[in-house]
């Protein structure tokens, strides 16, 4: 199942099409189709929504992706692996490896993401802006979401989560270009936010 955050911190479910040709679907081949979508100026939610069933049909082709996946780092809780990453194109791709019940900070993106969860089970706290004049990074919970191995979930860059990975878990992320100076990392407590 596929699934979309939005700015409000709402997620819903998200209708994709899913087409699975019979020929091998690379890493290159992938970036191209989304290079392509980034082409034709979609909002954030349909681009999100044509780009999952590329994921899928990606993560179904390419078994070696489930193999690139780093060790976590004891200290740290997880690991990120870099897939591709290069300079002037708005693009990232990795794997990120989480130890069970290590949780990241609450943040935001600062730009589109999708998520596949390819082994493992993540739950993905959702938050919503609601500031005001005092405290204007003020957020709000607004519910939970725990992803099987084999769910999708995109985010809209202003989209608010943290993640607890409730046993070791795999995630294929790719992310689009990120504006660093929209994207923070929350304070609950304080009802601050920092550049993250």
């Amino acid at each position: 199942m596929d699934w979309l955050v939005n700015a409000k911190g709402e997620c819903e479910h998200l209708d994709s099409c899913i087409d699975f040709s019979e020929s091998p679907y690379r890493l290159y081949r992938f970036l191209t189709d989304v290079e392509d979508l980034l082409e034709k100026n979609l909002s954030d939610r349909s681009l999100i929504q044509a780009i999952c069933p590329l994921v899928r049909r990606l993560l179904i082709s390419s078994s070696w992706i489930q193999l690139a996946g780093l060790e976590p780092d004891p200290d740290l809780g997880w690991a990120v692996n870099t897939l591709y990453d290069e300079p002037d194109f708005p693009l990232t791709v990795q794997l990120v490896s989480w130890l069970p019940h290590q949780v990241s900070p609450i943040h935001n993106h600062g730009a589109w993401g999708v998520v596949a969860i390819i082994s493992g089970l993540e739950k993905n706290c959702l938050w919503q802006r609601a500031g005001d004049r005092k405290y204007p990074h003020k957020i709000r919970p607004m519910g939970d979401r725990i992803l099987n191995a084999g769910e999708i979930i995109g985010f809209e860059p202003a989209a608010i989560h943290s993640i607890e990975a409730l046993e070791p878990t795999l995630s294929f992320n790719l992310y689009g270009e990120t504006k660093y100076d929209q994207r923070f990392e929350f304070n609950i407590a304080k009802s601050t936010a920092q550049l993250f």
